[in-house]
């Protein structure tokens, strides 16, 4: 049986009138032009017209200066007509036409079909349930780092003072440099210091998967098309929230993402509110900080904190846009929803893995310096008779050079050195905070002397075990996020011995009030000075004068919050 198709009469394709002449004269040009006839002509002319310039240097080149003057000419007829514009008509042109074949060839239905994301964007993309929702992912993102992984912090650091620190200890031993200032080092410097933050891995694979999650499903794009609503109200770009949704990994990268923006005001503006939205640096000191002083409510504060950071950067932002970037017209937000789609293990991992192996390389590299260099100012006595490696904390370089700062912060509730201290070198890295305040307060008092019996069989089984127990408290953890509590018992804080070291600390600094410090600390934290690594990233960006302005600013709006937190607490009698 044989199938008769019917002739399709093609449809002819013309620009107007005036570009279809040009097109013909320099067709019929370039075609009598031997060194241009390895081209179609009238493709050639098509090109030269939208000025593509590699064929404009190729007919310019092979063409003489005959054919150059005529295409020259042709241009400056057509641009007589069109303008600069010459070709966006051209191709606009050829998509009108594209459209209106399309037009008659589909048969579409009146109403397209929903598709499943269409529906589930009907919900998540509301106009009313769309923040709530939002801020309900939020909580569940905190819930998982936090109440999930705390187990697996705990694990991790008994392992690292504990059985990590009596192998150390039993090598130097073993080659006769135990005993001394090289054991200090690694002990009380390395194991303590990068120790105390590698510890917190757990937290950040936490955040990581949470977030890898959400962007491998489709969810980011529409956390930013609902956050774009919120920040019109207050005057900022659409836009903006891109590079802040990046900046909850890490500030550098988000300074960066900027250059998406047109506007170069808009690309300031959003550099200096970047630094507010809580990198993941900061996470490590909020989980220390609320495991041991809000031990029940640890995720509730660190949402909270998340949340301060937004409602600070958009109230600053707004504040900005009507003084120094006053008169700034408004550009449109246009934001492509991906379909949703089924995360796949391998985006899950990979996306995981490159961001917790950064932040384990910048303990190798970073957080490692500081540490050496916290032990160094540790170890060298100003006053009494301290030997080196064997000074008193009290009497130390490190501690004579943080009471010079402590009379900033006295306001604020916790004025005592060893916090100074440790928010002085977290201006190197957030992480390295964790790590100073690890050293001062305890250095490692939980590690084996050179003459403890090590057996590394017992220290096996302990590791085993303990991370037995841990992943047991994980899943009996999980339900929590939900409201289903299958614990008997509260976690115990991070390092007995540090949390009890930081109480006592606090509250002397603060008359009693250490709970009310510590969130006072916590906000100042969210809030003070980034890291010389943003600030690096400013100042290339935006120049030395923004730099300045992110580094002073920062540190006086996390001052006033930190003031009226405190302050205002004692006054309400919280």
């Amino acid at each position: 049986m044989t199938t008769v198709t019917a002739p399709v009469s093609p449809i002819p394709f013309r620009y107007p009138s005036p570009i279809e002449l040009e097109l013909e004269q320099l067709a019929i040009l370039f075609a009598q032009t031997p060194a241009l006839a390895v081209y179609p002509a009238r493709w050639l002319a098509i090109q030269a017209l939208e000025g593509d310039e590699t064929m404009l240097a190729e007919i310019e080149s092979r063409g003489g200066s005959a054919v150059t003057a005529a295409l020259n000419a042709s241009l400056e007829r057509l641009r007589a007509s069109y303008g600069d514009e010459l070709d966006i008509v051209i191709v606009d042109h050829r998509y009108r036409f594209v459209h209106d074949v399309a037009t008659r060839a589909m048969i579409r239905p009146a109403t397209p079909p929903a598709t499943l994301s269409d529906r589930i964007d009907r919900i998540v993309t509301h106009r009313w349930f769309g923040i709530p929702i939002f801020l309900a992912v939020m909580w569940v993102v905190f819930k998982l780092t936090t109440d999930v992984a705390a187990p697996l912090v705990d694990w991790l650091d008994s392992v690292l003072s504990g059985p990590i620190s009596r192998w150390v200890v039993a090598l130097l031993g073993m080659v006769g440099a135990g005993g001394g200032w090289f054991e200090s080092l690694l002990i009380d410097g390395v194991i303590a210091g990068v120790g105390g933050v590698l510890a917190f891995v757990p937290v950040l694979l936490s955040l990581y998967f949470a977030l890898a999650l959400l962007e491998d499903s489709g969810y980011m794009a529409r956390a930013a098309f609902v956050m774009d609503r919120v920040m019109r109200l207050f005057g900022l770009h659409g836009k903006s929230f891109l590079p802040m949704i990046v900046g909850f990994g890490c500030s550098v990268p988000a300074i960066y993402a900027t250059r998406t923006l047109d506007s170069p005001r808009d690309r300031i503006l959003t550099g200096l509110l970047v630094p507010f939205m809580s990198c993941s640096a900061r996470l490590p000191v909020y989980v220390l900080m609320a495991m041991i002083f809000f031990p029940a409510q640890a995720g509730q504060v660190i949402f909270g904190l998340y949340l301060t950071g937004i409602v600070v950067a958009v109230g600053v932002g707004a504040l900005l846009r009507r003084t120094l970037f006053l008169r700034q017209p408004a550009t449109p937000f246009v934001l492509e929803l991906p379909p949703y789609r089924l995360p796949t293990l391998r985006n899950i991992w990979r996306q995981m893995w490159e961001r917790t192996s950064a932040f384990v390389r910048k303990a190798g590299t970073v957080i490692l310096a500081t540490s050496i260099v916290v032990w160094l100012l540790l170890a060298i006595p100003v006053r009494g008779d301290g030997q080196f490696a064997d000074t008193p904390v009290e009497q130390s370089a490190f501690a004579a050079l943080a009471h010079a700062a402590t009379p900033v912060f006295a306001p604020l509730g916790f004025g005592n050195w060893e916090s100074s201290g440790a928010l002085v070198t977290g201006l190197i890295a957030k992480e390295v905070v964790v790590g100073t305040l690890t050293q001062v307060y305890v250095g490692n008092d939980e590690t084996a002397t050179a003459g403890d019996p090590v057996s590394l069989s017992a220290d096996v089984i302990e590791i085993v075990s303990g991370l037995g127990a841990a992943i047991s408290d994980v899943l009996r953890t999980l339900p929590g996020i939900v409201g289903i509590n299958l614990n008997a018992t509260p976690a115990e804080p991070v390092n007995t011995g540090l949390a009890t070291a930081i109480q006592a600390s606090l509250a002397t600094s603060s008359n009693g009030h250490g709970a009310l410090a510590a969130l006072a600390f916590l906000v100042f934290v969210l809030l003070y000075t980034p890291c010389v690594a943003t600030l690096a990233a400013s100042r290339h960006e935006f120049g030395l004068r923004w730099m300045l302005v992110s580094l002073l600013g920062q540190f006086a709006i996390a001052w006033l919050a930190a003031l009226i937190v405190f302050q205002g607490g004692l006054m309400l009698g919280v």
